[in-house]
């Protein structure tokens, strides 16, 4: 099949969207599919490069870190995608690249298949005064949106129930991103995690508790830290693995608590390619963020053996099973007791660390590549789309994840 993936976000950007839009890229790509990539340049000029094209863009950070604007185009681009005329168009953005992409798909009669990735509702501190306007806005906006599309992506039960309660009547399917293992194949020596631990001021015998990803109001890092600083000198370390634009606010915050070193420590931004070096410096995966659509960094943490200890949300469900694989909490006092329990258990923490494992399998690349196959099938039949080459029949979804 030709496949054009399109979105706002990619390389060098580090984000779910992008770890997501690779991740499919990658494992359609060895399937056999013929898979191109629309995205927005880091200029105002329109690019191609093998087979990755970018429109020129404006810089839009004073919206969202990071973010960049669709500028005024010559249309030579699209016109080129539009020639080599794909069989699906996937859009993962709902902002700049998405007019874009329903324009290629009108134009070659293809099905616009659509990644409903972020929850704006919990980002309406970037846009709006006033969260109860700001959430009207975001139904509203959504609605418009995936109306104009023949099917929809939700990564999870969590975002999938948040657009059944926006009133979207486009078909959504629950299929979550993938992992691709491959990345946390190489595993360090006990003499290697031990030296790591010591230079970054690790106490020896420290549980730790690790917490990966951007460091943005709404990770509610506030209350990790504020948690550890209640437990006072049990033995845990929190690692704060990432870098963003909070985190000057929170290294504020960790010295406001009284936080010695060996309690806390900020490692700021990481080279993607040692992210799986850093999950193994960690003996529990720990996140009080309620903002996932998903959460990628739970499944790198479960393919790396790490128990989670997580603030309880509907994207951990089918994910997370307390007791088991992990504890889900409620409460500031609920995090601190589980810390300080799995600190204590080591046994525990191994059992719950194989059952993570055992748990992550359900989420790899191969069998996201595969569902997404599988809705592309459909989403063209539907749309009575002749395909160059069908995929396998549709696969099973992962255990716990329903369709709609």
């Amino acid at each position: 099949m030709k496949i054009l993936i399109t979105s706002d976000w990619y390389i060098p950007a580090v984000n779910g969207v992008v770890t997501s839009v690779l991740t499919l890229q990658k494992e359609l790509t060895r399937r056999g599919h013929d898979v191109r990539i629309l995205t927005l340049s880091g200029d105002g000029r329109d690019h191609r490069s093998g087979c990755v094209y970018a429109l020129g863009s404006v810089d839009a950070g004073r919206i969202y870190p990071g973010a960049r604007l669709l500028a005024p185009s010559l249309g030579d681009i699209l016109h080129q995608l539009i020639d080599w005329c794909p069989d699906v168009v996937h859009s993962q953005c709902e902002f700049s690249t998405f007019a874009p992409a329903r324009r290629i798909a009108r134009a070659c009669g293809a099905p616009l298949v659509h990644t409903y990735h972020t929850v704006y509702e919990d980002y309406t501190h970037y846009f709006s005064p006033s969260r109860r306007w700001g959430r009207m806005l975001v139904k509203g906006f959504t609605r418009a949106v995936l109306a104009r599309t023949d099917a929809v992506i939700a990564p999870s039960v969590k975002v999938s129930r948040l657009l059944e309660g926006y009133g979207v009547r486009t078909p959504v399917r629950v299929i979550p991103t993938g992992i691709d293992t491959e990345r946390f194949a190489r595993r360090l020596s006990g003499e290697e995690i031990s030296a790591r631990r010591r230079a970054l001021g690790i106490p020896e015998g420290s549980c730790v508790a690790l917490s990966l990803g951007r460091m943005a109001r709404e990770k509610n890092i506030d209350e990790l830290l504020r948690c550890r600083a209640a437990m006072g000198d049990a033995p845990v370390t929190l690692l704060l693995v990432g870098g963003g634009p909070d985190q000057p606010r929170l290294e504020h915050l960790a010295r406001t608590l009284g936080l010695a070193a060996g309690q806390v420590v900020f490692t700021g931004m990481v080279s993607p390619d040692r992210v799986a070096e850093y999950y193994q410096l960690g003996d529990v995966f720990v996140s009080a963020s309620s903002s996932e659509t998903q959460g990628l960094t739970y499944f790198e943490a479960m393919t790396c053996g790490l128990p989670l200890v997580c603030r309880e949300d509907l994207c951990l469900e089918g994910v997370v099973e307390s007791g088991a694989n992990g504890i889900l909490y409620r409460t500031g006092e609920e995090l601190a007791a589980a810390l300080c329990a799995l600190a204590a258990a080591p046994a525990r923490r191994a059992a719950m660390g194989a059952a993570s494992t055992q748990r992550s399998r359900q989420f790899t690349a191969q069998q996201f590549a595969k569902n997404a196959e599988a809705l592309y099938r459909e989403a063209c039949l539907a749309h009575n789309t002749q395909v160059r080459a069908f995929p396998a029949p549709p696969v099973p979804l992962p255990a716990g994840l329903p369709r709609r």
